[in-house]
């Protein structure tokens, strides 16, 4: 049991710590009054709600559109087989 409590400990440091391996320590958290924008704050509630539908639904909806034996019936294209713009 101590293992394993060592082994995540050491794995939380790992991760938590990788961060100022990227050079994110440099980022400092200043207040600014920018950050109580109403459209900032609209945003804080509405990207984790976007982020979840695209991955919940959005992805799981064109994996089932896009396979070989489904994509005519549900006239999808993959980007390869259509033009930029206009179909010729």
């Amino acid at each position: 049991m101590r293992r394993l409590v060592s082994t995540a400990i050491v794995a939380a440091m790992l991760v938590l710590g990788s961060g100022a391996a990227r050079g994110m320590d440099s980022v400092t958290d200043e207040y600014s009054d920018n950050f109580t924008h109403p459209l900032q704050l609209a945003y804080y509630v509405a990207h984790p709600i976007g982020y979840a539908a695209e991955w919940l639904i959005g992805r799981p909806l064109h994996y089932v559109f896009s396979r070989p034996y489904l994509d005519n019936f549900f006239g999808y294209k993959h980007y390869d087989e259509e033009s930029a713009y206009f179909e010729d």
